[in-house]
């Protein structure tokens, strides 16, 4: 019993290891080793654990638990108190206690991510391409690192009095918006090799010129089997990381015009810089000939005057003639307006969304919140006018945006689903026990209360483990299990 006790206080530690960082593709080897060491720990508990349950079981125990070693359960999320919520399920739950056979179980599943982690790092050895690849982004700055980097260089101050400073802040805001076209192409690439590449290596691929230098590793999968990834102590799934391509994008958007409005302003400083050294000269020259030629400036003033109303005078048949086209325009300009708010208040919308289902599971409310705000986000997006600027931008959101509200509109349905099933479970225990509390109970009665214990049961465990009542099922399963069980002993 002592090893065991020994194995299990190792165990936190020893699953942080199950992971596969990737970015160096010469440390993959190591790591390889390394989850081979961790594996061969486990399957060692795993025998003592096999021994004292038969060792238990000889004793005739209904059901083997640890209180030798009651610390378990603590050593695994309330004693790290650093885990992720994102991770919490590669370690277990917070339990007092935890069975032995509950623990052969998470063995069995820490093993077999150990495997998987094996044959990605295999399939990654093997393609020379892949690894040239992952070398070179492991030489290059995160999206993040390189977006910050070219925004701190937009934070520029325009001083009208140093032109010589002003050019060369023109040349850098020309230098960071290349910069930022590059960024965008970049996101493009990361974002469709993610989401469109069927294949887990190139999927990789877009993961790894996302993280850059910072590199990534694969931590675990979620109850919906999506990657969880960690980076500089930050769990993402892959999804986030969409997201995240999608926040860039639009921040670079920002930042272009930015630099496009900052361009102008410099390059408008310079002129009136110019323009003021020029006058001076003007001024200079006028002191000498206004003496000699008064006579012919009176003369080319009235000229100046006469035609300068003739042009007025045509401008204002211009405008005349050209007002519906200035209304059109005008019009245009309207609908830009509220095509980009439309398009902000989606923004807003979506991204309040995805910040309530983080870390589920959640009540049904909370889903259901979230739902309304995706539907709310794709009634604007559809309502933008297809000739505006912005529709196109709009459109790829909206598909997006879809996407997320099938997959939000599905998790609602679940949780309605687990609630009924956890409602009628507790509705049929009530009865099961309403018709015993009245004795005496002939054979018939006792097979409808065993009938209504068994349906109870099922439901309870129909129940998904990814669903906000999943606990309180749990809580009840053993209850209405012995229940079952006494009901058919009687």
């Amino acid at each position: 019993m002592a090893n065991l006790e020994i194995l299990v206080s190792e165990l936190p530690t020893l699953i942080q290891s199950l992971k596969l960082t990737i970015g160096d593709s010469n440390e993959i080897m190591e790591q390889i080793i390394l989850i081979n060491n961790a594996q061969e720990q486990l399957r060692n508990l795993k025998k003592l654990i096999a021994q004292e349950l038969r060792f238990d079981h000889a004793k005739n125990s209904a059901i083997a638990t640890l209180p030798r070693i009651a610390t378990v359960a603590t050593l695994f999320i309330p004693n790290l108190g650093l885990v992720d919520p994102a991770i919490a399920e590669k370690f277990g739950n917070s339990e007092t206690k935890i069975s032995l056979t509950d623990l052969q179980s998470k063995i069995d599943s820490w093993i077999e991510w150990g495997y998987f982690l094996q044959a990605i790092a295999a399939d990654i050895l093997s393609d020379m391409q892949l690894v040239n690849q992952l070398n070179s982004d492991i030489n290059h700055p995160s999206i993040t690192t390189e977006f910050k980097a070219i925004n701190v260089s937009l934070n520029i101050n325009l001083d009208p009095a140093k032109p010589n400073v002003i050019q060369r802040q023109i040349q850098n805001i020309s230098n960071a918006k290349k910069e930022l076209l590059q960024l965008q192409q970049k996101l493009n690439y990361i974002f469709h090799t993610i989401k469109s590449s069927r294949s887990l290596l190139n999927i990789l691929l877009g993961v790894s010129a996302f993280y850059g230098k910072s590199g990534f590793a694969l931590e675990w999968l979620d109850d919906d089997h999506e990657l969880i990834i960690s980076s500089e102590g930050k769990f993402q799934e892959l999804t986030d990381i969409l997201n995240d391509c999608d926040f860039f994008q639009e921040q670079i958007a920002a930042l272009i015009i930015q630099s496009n409005v900052l361009s102008e302003q410099a390059e408008q400083a310079l002129k009136k810089i110019e323009q003021e050294s020029n006058k001076e000269v003007i001024i200079s020259q006028k002191v000498e000939i206004v003496p000699k030629f008064w006579t012919s400036k009176i003369v080319r003033s009235a000229l100046i005057i006469a035609s300068s109303l003739l042009i007025l005078g045509f401008g204002g048949w211009k405008i005349k003639e050209q007002s519906p086209q200035l209304q059109k325009i005008i019009l245009s300009l309207t609908q830009q307006g509220s095509a980009s708010a439309k398009f902000k208040s989606a923004q807003k919308l979506g991204m309040a969304a995805a910040s309530l289902v983080q870390n589920p599971p959640h009540p049904l409310k909370v889903w259901q919140e979230a739902e309304t705000k995706w539907h709310q986000a794709i009634i604007l997006l559809d309502s933008i006018p297809d000739e505006t600027s912005i529709y196109d931008q709009a459109k790829k959101k909206l598909a997006y945006y879809q996407i997320n509200y099938k997959s939000i509109s599905k998790r609602v349905l679940i949780e309605k689903n687990a609630i009924a099933n956890l409602e009628s479970a507790k509705k049929l225990a009530i009865e099961a026990n309403l018709i015993l509390h009245n004795p005496p109970h002939s054979l018939l009665v006792r097979q409808q209360v065993q009938g209504k214990w068994q349906q109870a049961i099922h439901l309870l465990e129909a129940i998904p483990k990814s669903t906000f009542v999943y606990i309180q099922a749990k809580e009840l399963l053993p209850i209405y299990k012995n229940n079952y069980a006494a009901t058919s002993q009687i």
